[in-house]
């Protein structure tokens, strides 16, 4: 025997539904503009020895790392498309996006530690291929990417956690995948003329009569 489902159980389901669904939307928006903003702000300075004296050099983040800009982008593309499949595909985009996240955050925090960049650009500057940077400091913006990347991450397991309750976008198929049946046409009235117009309109015969 099937058991039938409580309503206040669907209540609440639904209202979990919708509730992550919110936070979801707004943890990967959020997160995705905090990693691309992140990424274009200064993280590390220091300064090279050339003849004049110190010669100060910054980094931006994209000039030490190119992921996590390139990961917020994969995660609004994930975020967007969560909606657009179903069962083992959103799964599998849910799972993308977590990644994603996850992903952001380890760039981020390497990269607060890292002075390749400002390497490259000491000897730029002093025309010593071996020369590297001194006074190395780095800014908060990594940090600021990595919370970007944490956002992102929680609308990742959001979706693998709530997904199945999340709308598609497309009403016109069931859960499992297959088109819903259309309404079929009321019979044509012929006392009413709006009825025959109607039926004219869709190309059916109002009279009802087979073609001879």
């Amino acid at each position: 025997m099937t058991a039938v489902p409580h309503p206040r159980s669907e209540a609440a389901s639904a209202r979990s539904g919708r509730l992550s669904l919110a936070v979801a939307l707004l943890c990967g928006a959020l997160g995705a503009a905090v990693a691309l903003l992140s990424t274009r702000q200064r993280w590390s300075e220091g300064t090279a020895t050339v003849a004049g004296g110190a010669f100060p050099l910054t980094a931006k983040g994209s000039d030490v790392t190119g992921l996590p800009a390139a990961l917020a982008i994969v995660g609004l593309a994930a975020l967007v498309a969560v909606f657009a499949v179903r069962r083992a595909g959103r799964f599998a985009v849910s799972a993308l996006l977590a990644l994603a996240g996850a992903g952001i955050m380890t760039a981020a925090l390497l990269g607060a530690t890292d002075g390749s960049a400002l390497d490259e650009q000491a000897a730029k500057a002093s025309g010593d291929t071996t020369a590297t940077v001194a006074s190395f400091s780095h800014t908060a913006w990594p940090y600021a990417a990595a919370v970007g990347g944490a956002l992102i991450l929680l609308a990742g397991l959001l979706a693998l956690r709530y997904g199945r309750l999340w709308p598609a976008m497309s009403g016109r198929y069931e859960r499992d995948g297959t088109p819903r049946p259309r309404r079929a046409a009321r019979p044509v009235d012929p006392d009413r003329p709006e009825d025959m117009w109607k039926a004219l309109d869709r190309g059916e015969d109002p009279t009802g009569m087979d073609p001879a």
